[in-house]
């Protein structure tokens, strides 16, 4: 992933009308409709976050008769989650660091 792929993934991620978008589309896809229903928001407004996430790649629309369906795709996820994990390495060896100095001191006292 590049970066720029990876600021679109979290700038998309930042809000939460989009993440819960994303929530609904993990269990199938869904038309504009029955996404933009839970949020009692415009359909310009859904239409604005839909093209954010599919801009960011995260979803995908499509055309079925009369509705437009749209589709998650998760892989623009995973690579962000590989991203966080470099630094869940880093902060976990902070803790173990943190945690041995601590049991040394109260060894100490």
């Amino acid at each position: 992933m590049t970066p720029d792929q990876l600021t679109a993934t979290f700038a998309a991620l930042a809000d939460p009308t989009r993440r819960a978008i994303l929530e609904r589309l993990a269990q199938s896809e869904a038309s504009v409709g029955e996404l933009a229903e839970p949020f009692g928001i415009s359909m310009p407004a859904i239409s604005k976050h839909l093209k954010v996430l599919e801009k960011a790649d995260l979803i995908s629309r499509h055309k079925d008769a009369q509705w437009r369906r749209c589709k998650l795709h998760a892989e623009p996820l995973r690579a962000a989650s590989d991203w966080i994990t470099q630094y869940q390495q880093f902060w976990e060896d902070q803790f173990d660091a943190l945690a041995s100095y601590l049991n040394q001191q109260k060894k100490d006292a």
